[in-house]
């Protein structure tokens, strides 16, 4: 009990000592408010150019990781955990980047590089193409997205951004921001998977004798020589006539001719002939008797498999809209499992989606609406109407819409068929990249905001066309919003009827094999009555 009583007269001084504490570290925290006022002044002067630019972006992410963690540590100081745990609860609408999303911009980065072929140096100094962006990579920075590449065991990626990082880190002198002994460790051990043995050897004993107390820099250099002798070279030549670096992308990205053809339709490198482009044209859609009055501006974009863009058939007030109502739901994208006909996450596509009924609000019901007049297709068996929003790197690898054959569960517990038919909407026009690319027809289609794409999945008698096949390629500047409607074959039987001939295919949207092309003609359907003929 007296050593109750000497700790109640001692309960004073604590809280006098944990009150001058606070005060200090109050002061501390003040000042680290106008800190961040005056970063937080000059983030909103550059604007969009955070977002819109990879490079920016991926750049933003690390700072906000980083900033977060030095204001978590110093309000933790107070073990104000709870008071923490309260700001980052998603109900303050507040989500600061983790180490995973900084893993993601970075895989997103080296997969524009590859898809758009940019010279790392120039990436890292910021500029894409002709445009310079607002900052610059470090070392470090460099470090970080070598290092995401090393663990996704992307070897060809490691090599080049590590060499980076390296140069960038002799440049640096006196402060540097990375480690020299952690990126020759890398980097040895990538060019070693890369086949490039005796280059492996020589940063290594770089590293050993820059540190001989290094963990693992001794037993490298004894394993690389080992390796090296098994490949009948002899311990006097090991050091000599070192060849020129190899860093070839992986065997099965060269070998893979589909995805060759996919990047050259990103880059909008595949010529199209001066025949085709010559028999294409624009039309006004009037075969409905609302059309009449209202036509929708139709220009076909490639015929057999018919592709369409309808132009300005989404205002820009619907767009702010349905993007609204889509961010709360936004969440990775998914797709249809062929086997199980369940939605999962693939990493062929990488974007966040959001699906909206009609019900939800009257935009979407409008637009619902609005696509059956452009297709004359049924919308009561489509499904929601789906948006989505791609970041770095965004895209979707090529994939078909409609279910194949043997892929008879894909779309079973909806009962409404295969996939008939696609409209995607532009709601966002990026600086550059994003395009829809079909690569068994070779053709590009760049997003043009407020306008649409259509295609047939199917063929006239229900089967599958693989000249659908396409792909959204990665964004590289700027943002992408889309939206998509896909459309399947119940309640679609007299609206698209059978072809004669397996080869029928469509010449215009809603071609019912009767009258002629609205090349010639004016596009108005013949079941339409008399009085509108008149008023025409």
């Amino acid at each position: 009990m007296q050593n109750l009583l000497e700790t109640e007269k001692n309960i004073p001084k604590l809280l006098d000592k944990y009150i001058h504490e606070e005060e200090e570290r109050l002061v501390q925290l003040k000042k680290l408010s106008e800190e961040y006022s005056k970063k937080n002044e000059k983030s909103l002067e550059n604007g969009m150019n955070d977002i819109v630019n990879p490079i920016n972006a991926f750049l933003l992410i690390k700072r906000k990781i980083f900033d977060w963690k030095e204001i978590e540590s110093k309000m933790n100081a107070n073990k104000a955990g709870n008071l923490v745990s309260s700001i980052t609860d998603d109900n303050y609408g507040v989500r600061y980047p983790t180490a995973d999303d900084l893993s993601g911009a970075a895989i997103g980065l080296l997969r524009l590089q590859d898809t758009y072929r940019l010279d790392t140096k120039d990436l890292a100094d910021g500029k894409i193409y002709t445009d310079q962006g607002n900052y610059t990579f470090s070392a470090k920075d460099c470090f970080e997205i070598a290092r995401a590449a090393y663990n996704e065991h992307d070897f060809y990626h490691t090599v080049m951004w590590m060499e980076e990082a390296k140069r960038r880190l002799e440049d640096e002198g006196e402060n540097p921001t990375a480690d020299v002994e952690d990126i020759l460790e890398y980097l040895a051990f990538a060019l070693y998977k890369q086949n490039n043995l005796k280059h492996a050897l020589k940063l290594t004993e770089e590293l050993f004798k820059m540190n001989p107390s290094h963990p693992r820099a001794k037993g490298n250099v004894k394993w690389y020589e080992d390796l090296l002798e098994q490949e009948g070279i002899r311990r006097s030549e090991m050091r000599k006539n070192l060849p020129p670096v190899q860093n070839r992308r992986p065997d099965s990205v060269l070998g893979n001719t589909e995805r060759t053809m996919y990047e050259a339709l990103c880059r909008n490198e595949v010529p199209v002939s001066q025949k085709d482009i010559s028999r294409l044209y624009c039309y006004y859609k009037r075969d409905r008797p609302f059309l009449i009055y209202a036509p929708i501006k139709v220009e076909i974009k490639r015929f057999n498999p018919l592709a369409v863009l309808f132009k300005d058939v989404i205002s820009d007030d619907e767009v702010a809209t349905i993007q609204e109502l889509a961010k709360p739901k936004l969440a990775r994208a998914t797709v249809h499992d062929s086997a199980t006909g369940k939605l999962v996450t693939a990493t062929y596509r990488i974007s966040k989606s959001a699906w909206l009924k009609a019900w939800e609000h009257e935009v979407v019901e409008r637009v619902n609406k609005r696509i059956d007049l452009m297709t004359n297709l049924e919308m009561e068996t489509a499904e929601e109407l789906q948006i989505a929003n791609y970041g770095i790197g965004g895209h979707y690898d090529p994939h078909f819409d409609h279910a194949k054959k043997e892929e008879s569960k894909s779309f079973e517990s909806l009962g409404t068929g295969n996939r008939i038919a696609t409209v995607l909407f532009y709601m966002s026009q990026p600086s550059h990249g994003g395009g829809t690319v079909f690569t068994e027809a070779k053709s590009t289609i760049l997003p043009t905001k407020n306008d649409a794409l259509f295609w047939y999945n199917l063929f006239k008698q229900g089967d599958g066309n693989p000249d659908t096949r396409h792909a959204a390629c990665p964004v590289l500047v700027g943002i992408k919003w889309v939206s998509n409607k896909w459309i399947h074959e119940k309640g679609n039987e007299f609206r698209r009827p059978c072809g004669l001939k397996s080869s029928d295919y469509e010449r215009f949207v809603g071609d019912l094999g009767i009258g002629e092309e609205p090349r010639n003609a004016p596009n108005i359907s013949p079941n339409l009555g008399k009085n509108v003929w008149e008023t025409i």
